[in-house]
């Protein structure tokens, strides 16, 4: 069986979405699965054991109809026999139907009369089981099973030497992910957190528990970010994973991560790395699963940088 999987949106999505496609795999072993996902967002499938191949294709963008003729012709050429679309749309429900897949699945509304198989969007739930909830007309209805990440060995050996050159190998560390190259921008939503309410967090953990290193991830947009906060707190270390394997590596190797909204969080949950999470208007109970390894601190106003400094303080010494 061949089965092609359309998830638009960005890395969180994906790694969201892994559970429907582990679980399809798990049931039907034998299957094939690839995935059509935006450009930007392929890399998520570094640490995916179920896909077979990637394809990017840009949702978003406003594609011609050669665009599209393309993309029918290269899914006909693959002779699917299952697709599932994550999305609501009634151009992609439309394709779908072009395409001559005889499996369709999807979701009621937009689109969904060139589907086979429809079921009810649940919002109300959390967004992985959300997906899950497509597996349904494929008669697997089981929970959703946990978010899992498989990262390539190399990344592991990376991190090892990493945890190494920056001399925590053998004290554990809290890790800190509060940058800007997954996108502080979150559905519109600004999902930063203020340079000096890191600052204070970072000064106290070190005054409590100063046996413990601070690690900080960098990325390409978070020089001024970074420079900052070594100005203030010049023990923290700093770390710059190049590709999303290294990322969760290293995260799994933390004893705690404090993380705003982003992908990194969504990896953080998939190697069951204790986590706190700084959200804005999002709901908790949409973006984390049910487990103590995993706090979130919700802010009253629905921006993240109104978090007080002080309630995530709280929240890791467990006031």
């Amino acid at each position: 069986m061949r089965v092609v999987a359309f998830v638009p949106g960005s890395i969180s999505d994906q790694i969201l979405f892994f559970p429907t496609l582990d679980d399809l795999k798990r049931y039907y072993p034998d299957a094939q699965i690839d995935v059509i996902v935006e450009p930007q967002s392929k890399a998520a499938y570094r640490v995916s054991k179920s896909v077979h191949e990637v394809l990017t294709f840009d949702y978003s963008d406003r594609n011609s109809l050669a665009d599209w003729s393309n993309l029918v012709g290269t899914i006909r050429d693959r002779e699917y026999d299952v697709a599932i679309t994550a999305g609501e749309s009634w151009f992609i429900g439309l394709f779908l139907w072009l395409t001559g897949i005889p499996t369709r699945i999807g979701y009621k509304g937009k689109g969904a009369g060139f589907l086979t198989n429809t079921i009810r969007r649940n919002t109300f739930q959390y967004v992985a089981a959300m997906y899950h909830d497509l597996l349904q007309p494929m008669r697997i209805k089981t929970p959703c099973p946990e978010l899992t990440a498989n990262v390539p060995k190399p990344d592991i050996q990376w991190a090892q030497q990493e945890q190494k050159r920056l001399g925590i190998h053998e004290t554990g560390y809290i890790l800190i992910y509060g940058g800007s190259s997954y996108s502080s921008q979150i559905d519109g939503a600004d999902t930063s957190y203020p340079i000096g309410s890191w600052q204070q967090i970072i000064q106290d953990c070190q005054h409590k528990q100063p046996e413990l290193p601070i690690v900080l991830i960098k990325e390409a947009d978070d020089e001024n970010f970074v420079r900052v906060l070594l100005e203030s707190c010049s023990n923290i270390k700093i770390t710059s994973p190049d590709d999303i394997g290294k990322l969760t590596a290293i995260i799994g190797g933390a004893s705690l991560m404090l993380s705003i909204e982003n992908a990194p969080l969504q990896l953080a949950i998939a190697v069951q790395t204790y986590t706190i999470a700084l959200l804005g208007s999002t709901d908790p109970d949409k973006l984390l699963p049910k487990s103590d390894k995993f706090l979130a601190i919700k802010s009253h106003s629905g921006k993240t940088a109104d978090i007080p400094p002080t309630t995530v303080l709280e929240k890791i010494w467990g006031g």
